[in-house]
C-alpha cells in the first residue's frame, strides 16, 4: 500500500497492516491534515516511533471487522488510540490524562496511507449526512474544539473570543453559535475573517471589540496568551487548545490574571467527548470548509498549512 513515513515525510510502498485481535482493518477514504501532524513531522513533538505514518483524522471502510463493527461500515479513527483503563485518571473519567495513553499518527501508524488499523474500542461511529472528506476534520479538529469550549466554561449567552481561525476554530465557532454565545474571532487572515462572519461570528478583526467572558486560543502562538488574557472580563477563562505552543511571555499578575482570570490547557480528548460531539453533529448540520488534496500531495498540504494558505481544513483523499 502507499504510505507516508516521517523523517522527513516521504512516500513509500509498504505492506498492508495486519490487525491484531480486537482491531479493525480499514481502507482509508479520507484523512484530515492537522496542525499536530505538522508538529510530528517538524520535530516540535518528541519522536515516539521513528518513521511513523502521520494522520489521525481518518475515515475508513471496514475491511476486517471486530467488536460491534461490520465489514463495509464507515468508521472514524481519531487521535486517542489506547488508555490503560485502570489508572486513577481513567477511573475518574479523565482517560485523556492516562500516563499510558497512545496516539494515532504519533505512537502508532496513522491515516496518511491506503489502509490503517484501529482497536475496535477506539473506533468511532460517524454521523450520517457528511461526505468522507467533510467528516474527517470532525475527528480531531472538531472534537478538540468541542473539548476546548468545555474547558473555556462559557456562561449562558456569554461572549467568547476565538484566537486563530483554521480547521478546528471554524467548527468550534458553529458549536458556540448554536449554543447562543456571542463569538468574536481574532485573526489577521482576510479569508478567515470572511469565513468566520459567514458562519455567524459577531465580529472578526485583529482584536476583540468587547470584554470577553471566555476565550479559546487555537493558534500555537504563546505570545497571544497575554493578549487573550487581557481581553478577558473579570472571572474569564482562557482555554489553550493546541498540543504544542511556542513560549509564553512573562505575564503581569495585575493585567493578565487578577480578578480571577484563569488559564486552562487542553490535553487530547476522551471517547465521551468524541461521542458527545459527533452526536451534536448528527442533530446540528455543520458546514465544514474542506480543501482536498490527493494522498500524493501530502507534502503540499502540510506546506500550505504551515504557510497559512489553508482556509478551513485540509484533507487527503487516496
Amino acid at each position: 500500500m502507499l504510505s507516508w513515513l516521517t523523517t522527513p515525510l516521504r512516500l513509500a510502498d509498504v505492506p498492508v497492516p495486519s490487525p491484531a485481535p480486537g482491531e479493525l482493518l480499514v481502507r482509508v477514504l479520507a484523512c484530515g491534515v492537522c496542525r499536530t501532524d505538522l508538529h510530528v513531522v517538524d520535530g516540535d513533538l518528541p519522536v515516539h516511533r521513528p518513521s511513523v505514518v502521520p494522520g489521525h483524522q481518518v475515515v475508513g471502510e471496514v475491511v476486517v471487522a471486530a467488536g460491534e463493527f461490520r465489514v463495509g461500515e464507515r468508521v472514524g479513527i481519531a487521535w486517542l488510540r489506547h488508555t490503560c483503563g485502570s489508572c486513577r485518571f481513567c477511573l475518574r473519567g479523565d482517560e485523556n490524562l492516562c500516563p499510558s495513553s497512545l496516539y494515532t499518527g504519533w505512537d502508532v501508524d496513522g491515516g496518511y496511507a491506503s489502509y490503517a488499523v484501529v482497536p475496535a474500542a477506539y473506533a468511532l461511529r460517524l454521523p450520517v449526512g457528511y461526505s468522507s472528506e467533510s467528516v474527517a476534520p470532525l475527528l480531531c479538529a472538531g472534537i478538540i474544539g468541542y473539548r476546548a469550549l468545555k474547558r473555556a466554561s462559557v456562561p449562558d449567552g456569554g461572549r467568547l473570543g476565538i484566537y486563530g481561525f483554521g480547521g478546528s476554530a471554524h467548527l468550534a465557532l458553529q458549536v458556540a453559535v448554536a449554543r447562543g454565545y456571542e463569538v468574536h474571532v481574532v485573526t489577521r487572515s482576510e479569508s478567515a475573517r470572511e469565513l468566520a462572519l459567514s458562519l455567524g461570528a459577531a465580529s472578526a478583526a485583529d482584536a476583540a471589540p468587547v470584554p470577553l467572558d471566555s476565550a479559546v486560543l487555537f493558534a500555537p502562538v504563546g505570545s497571544l496568551v497575554p493578549v487573550a488574557l487581557e481581553a478577558l472580563d473579570r472571572g474569564g477563562t482562557l482555554a489553550i487548545a493546541g498540543i504544542h505552543l511556542s513560549d509564553v511571555p512573562v505575564l503581569s499578575y495585575s493585567r493578565h490574571l487578577f480578578q480571577e482570570r484563569q488559564v486552562r490547557s487542553v490535553t487530547a480528548n476522551t471517547r465521551a467527548d468524541a461521542a458527545e460531539f459527533l452526536s451534536f453533529c448528527s442533530s446540528h448540520r455543520l458546514s465544514v470548509a474542506v480543501q482536498p488534496y490527493a494522498l500524493r500531495e501530502a507534502n503540499l498540504a502540510l506546506s500550505d498549512l504551515r504557510a497559512g494558505r489553508v482556509t478551513g481544513a485540509a484533507v487527503l483523499v487516496p
